[in-house]
């Protein structure tokens, strides 16, 4: 009999209770993936121990040889899951089972629908899998001991779901976790032995130590039950370490659910040993789905780490660049030392060749994803796009294989479905062209409908269009791709080289005989502009803003305001297409002021097309009512 002490019952987080809601009333299509959960927490328990026991020897008692043991009383309808691995105190486990210290959390609680079905497969990517246990039982318990800890201060956790839990503090002989799930009526299959081994050797026959299950007996029964005999029913061998040619896809896949805590296959994954001055093995994967922290810099991320097959770390950083934090793996080194640590990690020497070896394996793996998986890369990209632009600027030596591996919207899309990549663009560059254009702004309608793109409309000339919040800082940074220059059509003076009109020295003879209208149009607007000059690029439109070639876009500027900097002052350029017929009648203006309300409505006019907010709105709107009433008489 358990003696209880120190009981008391807490309230669970209000994000757990919705979750445990959801739990409860949600069914998965897969019900059966709750145990890969719990082995896969069991493992990594056991791997803790493993990792903590190489500095303190005496962490593993009595008991050496660590697994894992499930079995089913179908009698009483429970299912045990017990380990000898690190196990929990009592403060781990309230912190454990009782809140989600998860980065993400409030965005994750943010993206719940109330639609059972869709939230189901919110939780399944959040990754809450001791939470699992509740799909198929009505009542959980929790016996388990930290290693190092007397036996006196082993702890009790029980919970029905349903918003609190009872914790004790009890006797607790062996170290390690016994969960105890009191199965609901209608799931009592999950006691039955035969049904657990085939469920293990689907999703947890790569775990790496022994998983046991009661041995079966046939035949005459024995006068008193004998002592229970346990035996492996998986492989219990690194997965990583066996051939490639001897592991199915079905088995990366499920090894990849277990390091990931992810319930989607990956879209990719390759698996390396290298030999030679450095000897490691690596399991890379490219996830299906963005998880909920990928935007916080801060967050946990990197790959497990093993040294000669002993887990080392969760999240090793050090061996992948920041804009690939979403892969997930192992590496496994024969090099570096058991007692590596991770201020070890950042002046090894070795730890910057394998760095440098896998990230060129990770984008290889993605230049192979996009050739022969198209639909796949996009799917990738939707996900996780916006980080790899944060590549060229951080990976100077790779710049130009990242390059390759951006898609963009263009003028050749009928929507704004980032497909197109810079190879394609280059096949498609029309005879004479040297470079690749492109424009920013804030919505595909705005840049869709550019007048900066009239010219390039006319001579049949692509042009990416860029909106994503860090396109313009992107573009700062990866200035040519294959040698041939990217240019903002946006910014600075417009220069087509050879494909510039032949009638080009007729512009400019234009633009001199119209220096009196564009110096009326400068007094107007004074200091708003830099300079007002004729535009080369307008066909249909009567006005342009260009930014100065060493100016902000609007992008950047609205970055920069947004965490509270101050933009630096930049004037734009006002362009003017002086056969428009607008133009035509401002040139033949007489009234000042007139003259001076129609400028002032062509500037503003060619600020919003630009995205830009105009200074003074109620100034705009009045001039523009007055003109509306003028012309209705």
């Amino acid at each position: 009999m358990t003696v209880e002490a120190q009981k008391e019952t807490r309230g669970f987080q209000t994000e757990v209770k919705q979750l445990l809601h959801l739990m409860i009333h949600s069914m998965y299509s897969n019900k059966e993936i709750f145990l890969r959960e719990l082995i896969s927490n069991a493992s990594d328990a056991s791997d803790k121990l493993r990792f903590e026991a190489i500095a303190k020897p005496e962490l593993l008692e009595d008991a050496p040889n660590l697994r894992i043991r499930i079995s089913g009383d179908e009698q009483n309808r429970t299912l045990t899951i017990e380990d000898n691995g690190i196990g929990m105190s009592r403060e781990e486990v309230i912190e454990n089972l009782g809140t989600i210290a998860k980065s993400g959390t409030a965005a994750f609680m943010q993206q719940l629908t109330g639609d059972q079905k869709k939230d189901s497969q919110l939780i399944g990517q959040f990754g809450v899998g001791f939470y699992s246990a509740f799909i198929v039982a009505d009542k959980v318990e929790v016996y388990t001991r930290r290693a190092g800890l007397p036996a006196t201060e082993g702890v009790h956790w029980e919970s029905t779901g349903e918003g609190e839990f009872n914790i004790a503090t009890v006797e607790q002989p062996e170290r390690g976790t016994r969960i105890v799930l009191h199965l609901k009526a209608a799931e009592a299959e999950f006691a039955d032995g035969w049904r657990l081994r085939n469920i293990i050797k689907k999703y947890s026959d790569h775990i790496s130590l022994p998983i046991e299950l009661p041995k079966q007996h046939f035949g005459e029964e024995q006068d008193k039950p004998a002592e229970t005999e346990w035996e492996s029913v998986n492989r219990a061998s690194a997965l990583w370490t066996r051939p490639r040619t001897e592991v199915k896809d079905e088995e990366y896949q499920e090894f990849y659910k277990h390091v990931a805590h992810d319930y989607e296959n990956p879209l990719s994954w390759s698996h390396n040993k290298v030999e030679g001055k450095l000897e490691y093995t690596s399991l890379l994967y490219v996830p299906g789905r963005a998880p909920f922290d990928l935007y916080q810099r801060e967050a946990p991320r990197g790959l497990k780490l093993y040294v000669q097959r002993v887990f080392i770390m969760d999240d090793a950083e050090q061996f992948l660049p920041l804009y690939l934090r979403f892969i997930k793996g192992v590496v496994d080194s024969n090099d570096l030392s058991l007692n590596v640590s991770r201020e070890i990690l950042q002046k090894d020497p070795a730890i910057d060749s394998m760095k440098s070896a896998l990230t060129k394996r990770v984008l290889d793996m993605l230049e192979k994803l996009a050739k022969n998986q198209p639909e796949q890369y996009a799917t990738f990209w939707k996900q996780f796009g916006s980080v790899m632009k944060e590549g060229p600027a951080e990976d100077f030596a790779n710049r130009e294989k990242i390059a390759g591996l951006l898609r963009f919207a263009s003028t050749s899309n009928s929507d704004d479905s980032e497909n197109v990549s810079l190879d394609a663009y280059l096949e498609r560059m029309v005879e004479g062209q040297d470079k690749i254009y492109y424009l920013t702004g804030e919505r595909w309608s705005q840049v869709r409908n550019s007048p900066h793109l009239e010219i390039f409309r006319k001579k049949n000339i692509e042009v990416l269009l860029l909106t994503d919040r860090i396109d313009e800082w992107l573009m700062s940074h990866l200035s040519e791709y294959k040698d041939k220059q990217f240019v903002d059509i946006a910014r600075g003076d417009l220069d087509l080289g050879t494909l510039e009109d032949e009638d080009k020295q007729a512009q400019e003879e234009v633009a001199k005989a119209k220096e009196d209208l564009l110096k009326r149009i400068k007094e107007v607007l004074g200091a708003d502009v830099d300079q007002v000059k004729v535009s080369h690029r307008l066909t249909d439109s009567p006005a342009v803003l260009v930014i100065n070639e060493d100016g902000m876009g609007v992008q950047m500027r609205k970055i920069l305001e947004a965490t509270g900097q101050k933009a630096p002052e930049s004037k734009p350029i006002l362009e003017v297409n002086p056969q428009h017929p607008l133009l035509e009648k401002l040139d033949a203006e007489q009234d000042e002021q007139r003259f001076a309300d129609l400028t002032r409505i062509l500037f503003d006019q060619a600020a919003l097309a630009a995205g830009e907010a105009l200074q003074d709105p109620g100034a705009y709107v009045r001039r523009l009512n007055s003109l509306l009433v003028e012309l209705s008489r």
